[in-house]
C-alpha cells in the first residue's frame, strides 16, 4: 500500500476546501509526496516531524491548520509538518492511539517523542517544540 502525505515544508493550508476523501490545498506551496510506508516517512527525515492527525469534517482541525501555518513559518528550518487524514489512514490513527482530533505527534528519528490533543495556538505549539528540539 502506498502512503501519500502532504508535506508542508513551506506552508500549511490557511484555508481548506474539502470533500469526503480529499483535502485541496489552495494557493500554497505544499508538496504531496508518496512513501512506501509511514515508517519510511518518519524515519527518513533529517528534521523532527510534527504530524497533525486530522479529519476534513473536524472544525478544530481546520482552525489548527491556520496555527500550523504560523508555526511552519517560524520553525521551517527546525521541523517538518505533515498532515495525516485519519479517515484515509485509520490504521495509523489506531497505531498511534489517536482518540481525539486534532492530535499532534512529534517524531524524532522515527520515534514518537511528544503528543498533544486538541486545539493549540501557534505560540503554544512553538513553545512546546522549542523545549523538545
Amino acid at each position: 500500500m502506498t502512503f501519500i502525505a502532504a508535506l508542508s515544508t513551506f506552508s500549511i493550508a490557511p484555508n481548506l476546501a474539502t470533500d469526503r476523501n480529499t483535502v485541496y490545498l489552495k494557493n500554497l506551496s505544499v508538496m504531496k509526496k508518496q512513501f512506501g510506508s509511514f515508517q519510511e516517512l518518519i524515519s527518513g527525515s533529517d528534521l523532527p516531524i510534527l504530524v497533525d492527525f486530522y479529519a476534513s469534517w473536524c472544525g478544530p482541525c481546520q482552525m489548527m491548520a491556520k496555527n500550523l501555518d504560523q508555526v511552519n513559518q517560524s520553525m521551517k528550518q527546525k521541523v517538518k509538518i505533515v498532515k495525516i487524514n485519519t479517515d484515509k489512514y485509520p490504521d495509523l490513527a489506531s497505531k498511534y492511539q489517536v482518540q481525539a482530533l486534532p492530535t499532534l505527534v512529534l517524531f524524532n528519528q522515527g520515534q514518537p517523542v511528544d503528543r498533544v490533543e486538541g486545539l493549540l495556538s501557534a505560540e503554544q505549539i512553538v513553545r512546546r517544540l522549542q523545549n523538545l528540539i
